[in-house]
């Protein structure tokens, strides 16, 4: 195992970033540098349960701004990057795919820099336990047929202006591990589900529509199939990769779980059903609406490299993932309402700072 001491992560305020922020907190006594430009879907409170901690700083930076990505390096000394920051959300591609672009490409370039040059500029141990990891997605892969999945191997075939901005991260953080020798390593995950998820995403739309009696939007018929994956299944992953990855390998992340949306509609209705009873059956809720343009038909991904390689495998399947977040969702009505009324974003500005950790 790599020792690190500090870690530095990028969209630390996201839904994904937060979830492997609070478990270096909670699980282990590394430090934390949280890097995040707080656009609509980061959120600060994701993380209330940890930001108190002396091994955790927050720096509000965009990561295209690269006098204040380098400020952050030079400050904070990092023994290794998590790269989590980016636009998300394809349908937000689709109708302008200008700030993908922007953030997912110029972004991650800006971000190698500034990791190059502060990589070049430490000695000994300290430069041959640096990493920089890439997180990015199963989408990059394109669409599959009815057989088959994505693996390391799979040529890229992005379909969305968002997975082709994240394909062309991807291949940028190659060319800087074959050109510099960057020490790198890149993960693609599958769907995430989970706690703290920002409600423009199926599951927590469909939850929080549901509890509110509104209708369940669901693309063309539904048959449309992704991969899930827990969110802290992910970040358990993920910091292991960070750990005892290989340089410059690519391991893919999924949850061997394959559900039309449908079936994940469906599936909430019926855990709502019985844990929430007013309003049931809530599959009478469900809306088909027209489907969105290149729509990838299915995600599937062979997480056999990881398992076999570095020991990982995840915790919960789908179902007891899936009845955890619903009741998350139930249980945490103050982080809901913040979200959904825009509060969380005023509650930020009077609440947080850039500060250092001691």
């Amino acid at each position: 195992m790599i020792p690190m001491k500090k870690i530095l992560v990028t969209g630390g305020a996201g839904f994904i970033g937060s979830a492997v922020l609070r478990q270096f907190l909670n699980e282990t006594d590394c430090h934390v540098v949280n890097v995040d430009k707080l656009t609509y879907a980061g959120n600060l409170q994701s993380l209330a349960s940890v930001s108190d901690s002396p091994r955790y700083a927050f720096e509000k930076v965009d990561i295209c701004d690269a006098a204040e990505v380098a400020r952050v390096f030079r400050e904070h000394q990092p023994d290794a990057l998590m790269h989590l920051a980016a636009e998300s959300h394809v349908d937000r591609s689709i109708s302008g795919p200008a700030e993908f672009i922007q953030t997912n490409i110029f972004g991650t370039y800006t971000l190698l820099e500034a990791a190059r040059n502060h990589w070049n500029n430490l000695e000994g141990d300290k430069k041959a336990d640096f990493r920089f990891h890439h997180i990015s997605t199963d989408e990059v892969y394109g669409s599959l047929g009815d057989e088959g999945f994505f693996t390391e191997d799979t040529a890229y075939k992005p379909n969305s202006p968002y997975s082709a901005s994240k394909a062309s991260s991807d291949h940028l953080v190659r060319a800087w591990h074959h050109s510099y020798g960057l020490p790198v390593v890149t993960t693609n995950c599958s769907n995430n589900y989970g706690p703290y998820h920002f409600p423009e995403k199926l599951i927590p739309l469909v939850i929080l529509n549901a509890v509110n009696g509104k209708p369940l939007p669901i693309y063309g018929k539904g048959d449309n199939i992704r991969d899930w994956l827990y969110v802290d299944d992910h970040a358990r992953a993920l910091r292991l990769v960070l750990e005892k990855g290989t340089l410059g390998e690519t391991y893919n992340i999924g949850g061997r779980n394959e559900k039309t949306n449908l079936e994940v509609v469906q599936t909430i209705c019926a855990i709502l059903d019985e844990l929430r009873p007013q309003g049931a059956p809530h599959s009478q809720l469900i809306t088909y609406v027209t489907d969105r343009p290149g729509h990838d038909m299915r995600y599937a991904i062979d997480a056999s490299k990881i398992a076999n390689d570095l020991g990982w495998k995840p915790l919960e399947t789908f179902d007891t993932g899936l009845r955890k977040t619903v009741q998350w969702y139930l249980s945490n009505t103050d982080w809901v309402q913040g979200v959904t009324s825009g509060d969380y974003q005023n509650w930020v500005q009077q609440n947080y700072t850039n500060r250092s950790a001691t």
